[in-house]
């Protein structure tokens, strides 16, 4: 019973806060589309793979162990790919307007697992410039490795390609916009219960039951002035009506 009282309650507070929480909900989701589709600039990527193998000359004689040593080596390149010795021959080549530290956040390096593949992703606001990036940074790491480590095992697999229609990676604005639903949904529904917390105020007869503890003699009902103009209306008329009705009946006797 009291579980039964209890959700009652909540579903009537969240029936007389409806409004607030439907208002938070719109102007969220109104808020995010206009943020995601007006403030926020596109970003776009595009990736470039090449793969740790061994020389022409060497390929007859590969065994496990060279394999195995080649997929070791890729968490080195991972690390050698974004220092300044790479990025800066990028920046030089592309007349990038940025620093090392700064491209280093447009690029990131992955592989995986027992794989002998890594990919290198740039992110940019201009799609074309996200290949540019990505092939750069691929090719001068291939040309600069031979010098780092004295090893030519380097090959590219793909290169960055500029599809016919490119789409951005970020901003997601069903994304965002569902988010903000949820959020907006969220903090309707707990500032109505916070504003029903806050409210001390007396309205009904059961408030002055369960929170004064003292039993209800009578209700005084509020009747506005509409409601007294058409009482005295209604009382004039049919005080009329009968003083009428004994004047016929003493005219007739």
């Amino acid at each position: 019973m009291e579980e039964t009282i209890s959700l009652k309650e909540i579903f009537e507070v969240l029936k007389k806060r409806i409004l607030l929480i439907i208002l938070l909900i719109i102007g969220a989701a109104g808020i995010s589309a206009i943020i995601s589709y007006f403030v926020l600039t596109p970003t776009y990527q595009s990736s470039s793979q090449f793969i740790v193998s061994q020389n022409a000359s060497e390929l007859e004689n590969v065994d496990i162990n060279q394999i195995r040593s080649n997929v070791e080596i890729i968490n080195t390149y991972n690390q050698i790919i974004t220092s300044p010795r790479i990025l800066d021959g990028v920046i030089e080549e592309l007349d990038l307007p940025m620093s090392a530290g700064a491209l280093s956040g447009r690029i990131s390096v992955a592989s995986a697992q027992n794989s002998q593949v890594v990919t290198i992703t740039a992110t940019d606001t201009d799609p074309t410039m996200a290949v540019d990036i990505a092939n750069t940074t691929v090719r001068v790491f291939q040309e600069e490795v031979p010098d780092l480590m004295n090893v030519n095992n380097v090959n590219i697999l793909s290169e960055a390609q500029v599809s016919e229609n490119p789409q951005p990676v970020n901003p997601k604005p069903l994304l965002n916009i569902a988010i903000a639903v949820v959020l907006g949904g969220m903090v309707g529904v707990g500032l109505a219960f916070l504003l029903e917390y806050m409210d001390n105020t007396i309205k009904t007869e059961t408030d002055i039951e369960n929170k004064l503890e003292l039993p209800v003699i009578g209700v005084i009902s509020h009747i506005s002035d509409d409601e007294i103009a058409t009482s005295r209306f209604n009382t004039t008329t049919n005080r009329r009506e009968r003083g009428e009705f004994i004047g016929e009946k003493k005219k007739t006797s």
